[in-house]
């Protein structure tokens, strides 16, 4: 595994300092507005402009990697976010800040396509799994490492800010030092939303219902946590823990998803996570050891949605579509994630903030009657249906697809470059749907590598 990484050590350095600084801002600020007593309205208008940002970038970064270049666009990027975080300490306007955080999350797409283009066609197909897996690993390390460093600096002051944009500085270094070849660009591959919402409903609601959810804990949780009474050390600590989680579930979770219905695994986590959640959205008040226990069981659950919506999609559509698909979930991800903090900041400042977790409830209990499992095994599923789960962060770029070893890597560089021909979606079996004929699928041992 070690030699699998060490080439690309260099991206995941950069990797990992940009989540540091990342994840140090989403609580620094939740928790700063949240000091000066700002409506939880706010704090989910800058959560929901930072994943605004990011859909946006996903088209301004390709324009600017075609026309400049990887190194070029990443550096150009990394420079106008570092600008962007010192921003947030010139002024208090907030209407200011939601501006400065939307043009942090463009710049972070670009920098994200980069990183994952370029991790893509450097990696070999037999090793992509792997890579990314190490890629994911710096990912969520990163995370936590940023609301670790509260712990270690609990004051609020503008230092916090010019370590977010040192952070955002020192992983121009790795890139900028790189004595690999940058990657030739790739077209983003066009979607068909009209196809995957007759293909894959029940995918594209999980991922709807993920971006909500998750986009209402980075954003808002600090703000819950800080009204329980936590220290600034102890949000930070709390936030750690349950972004730990997300990490510690996936692997886990990829031994499950390979060997029952992934339909039942989202219904049995959206049961599992509506009930966790059901406590601190009834308890004004929670024991500090209850609130770090609930919500890591909380975290468990709720990033488990999203790579298994990701599986259970990919089984139902063929080889040939499965860029557009990962670029179609990231755009329906992207959404929830916008609308989610500005919802649930609203219930919060109506109602108080343990309708965070009244939120997730609700939207779990949607997700239980919206998913439905068959009863039957067979389901049906395209000829080439991967059968192989791979964890993943909860957001990335439009390019994330690329990094995934059951898609052939001449398949990915055709959909990248190519568009996909109209298909006739009319008689489309929905999914997870049986038909007259089921295709048999052969059991495939799960400690075999992914057939690429």
């Amino acid at each position: 595994m070690h030699q699998i990484w060490k080439p690309f050590r260099s991206l995941y350095f950069a990797a990992l300092m940009m989540l540091i600084g990342s994840g140090l801002l989403s609580t620094y600020l939740a928790l700063r507005l949240a000091a000066e007593n700002v409506d939880s309205l706010w704090v989910g208008a800058l959560m929901a402009a930072n994943y605004f940002g990011l859909a946006l970038g996903g088209k301004i970064g390709h324009r600017l990697i075609g026309r400049v270049g990887h190194i070029r666009a990443y550096a150009t990027c990394a420079g106008i976010v570092g600008a962007a975080v010192l921003g947030h300490g010139m002024t208090s306007w907030l209407p200011a800040w939601v501006g400065l955080r939307m043009i942090v999350g463009l710049g972070m797409m670009c920098q994200y396509m980069v990183l994952e283009s370029w991790l893509n066609e450097q990696a070999e197909a037999r090793q992509r799994g792997a890579v990314f897996s190490g890629y994911m690993i710096a990912s969520y390390l990163g995370l936590v490492l940023g609301q670790l460093v509260l712990v270690v600096h609990p004051g609020l002051g503008p230092e916090l800010l010019m370590l977010v944009a040192m952070c955002f500085a020192l992983c121009l270094v790795p890139v900028a030092m790189t004595r690999r070849i940058h990657p030739a660009p790739l077209h983003p591959a066009p979607m068909d939303p009209k196809f995957f919402i007759k293909r894959v409903p029940q995918s594209l609601s999980t991922v709807l219902g993920s971006g909500l959810i998750v986009g209402s804990f980075y954003g808002l949780a600090p703000v819950y946590a800080t009204n329980q009474g936590l220290t600034t050390e102890q949000v930070g600590l709390f936030m750690g823990c349950c972004i730990l989680a997300g990490l510690v579930v996936q692997w886990p979770l990829g031994w499950l998803s390979d060997r029952y219905d992934r339909a039942l695994l989202i219904r049995s986590a959206a049961v599992g996570l509506a009930l966790a959640a059901l406590p601190l959205a009834i308890l004004p008040n929670v024991p500090l050891e209850l609130l770090f226990g609930i919500g890591f069981l909380i975290s468990l659950l709720q990033f488990c949605l999203y790579p298994l919506a990701v599986a259970f999609s990919n089984d139902h559509v063929e080889g040939e579509r499965r860029v557009s698909l990962t670029a179609m979930l990231l755009v329906t991800y992207g959404v929830g994630a916008s609308i989610g903090p500005l919802a649930a900041g609203v219930l919060m400042k109506m109602l108080g903030p343990q309708m965070l977790y009244a939120f997730f409830v609700f939207f779990a209990l949607v997700l239980v009657w919206r998913i439905r499992p068959k009863a039957v095994t067979g389901l049906h599923q395209v000829d080439d249906a991967p059968l192989h789960h791979v964890a993943m962060p909860a957001a990335g770029s439009p390019l994330s697809a690329a990094l995934d070893p059951r898609v052939d890597e001449q398949v990915v560089q055709e959909q990248m470059q190519t568009p996909v021909a109209a298909e006739d979606t009319e008689a489309e079996p929905q999914e997870g749907e049986r038909e007259e004929e089921v295709v048999a699928v052969d059991a495939v041992d799960a400690s075999k590598p992914p057939q690429v």
